[in-house]
């Protein structure tokens, strides 16, 4: 494991804090940032994890003065190991909700037992249609005219939990798999925003409130 802050940051008194964890560029972590800067936003990112330490959106924290931590599976003794130490560094932080924004990692019982129903994660297709680490492409090669972003809770399956909130994205003539993702990811960002907004305050029993979205927060 390696961090580079020790210290928990303090959470504003009515903000529910958030633990994101990303393996790679971290645009839906930095759309997150982006949201929680923005006033009467519900949440603020207290931590970004990772699991490579040379994971690129990681930067978008260091930059935002959050504490960053990355626990490499290939530094654990085994798979159960790295995600009991997971599950102590997540508990470090006191999150409200861990959001997975681009985690390419299973998580396991000790995570899993420690945050169940509060384990959220995005996926670039409607599910349960296409499920796993290839979706735009298995999209692609099924040849649907529509496909789309969803958010859901995170159970021991693979993108088999409680859908919470998707939204369509077409598939247009001449797109490859770069393209139509760039523009599910657009979406997913936007999509991620709200519906995270929308758990906090209903967990809270909080009236509802306008999310910033991605035109607002740039």
């Amino acid at each position: 494991m390696s961090a580079d802050a020790t210290a928990v940051p303090r959470s504003g008194p009515d903000r529910a804090r958030v633990v994101v964890l990303l393996s790679g560029a971290g645009t839906l972590c930095a759309a997150l940032l982006a949201a929680t800067a923005t006033p009467g936003y519900p949440a603020e990112v207290v931590a970004v994890g990772s699991d490579r330490a040379d994971a690129p959106g990681l930067a978008h924290a260091r930059n935002a003065g959050v504490p960053t931590f990355v626990l490499a599976l290939r530094d654990a003794p085994d798979r159960a190991g790295w995600d009991a130490a997971l599950a102590a560094e997540l508990a470090r932080h006191r999150p409200d909700w861990v959001v997975c924004a681009g985690f390419m990692k299973l998580l396991g019982p000790a995570v899993l037992g420690a945050f169940g129903g509060r384990v959220v994660n995005t996926h670039p297709a409607l599910l349960p249609a296409f499920p796993g680490a290839h979706a735009v492409r298995d999209a692609l090669a099924a040849g649907v005219p529509t496909t789309g972003a969803t958010v859901h809770l995170v159970d021991s399956g693979v993108d088999t939990g409680p859908v919470l909130a998707q939204r369509p994205v077409p598939v247009l003539p001449g797109d490859d798999e770069e393209r139509l993702h760039e523009r599910i990811k657009d979406v997913e960002r936007e999509l991620l925003v709200q519906t995270l907004a929308g758990l906090v305050v209903q967990a809270a029993g909080l009236p509802p409130t306008d999310a910033p979205t991605q035109e607002s927060t740039r």
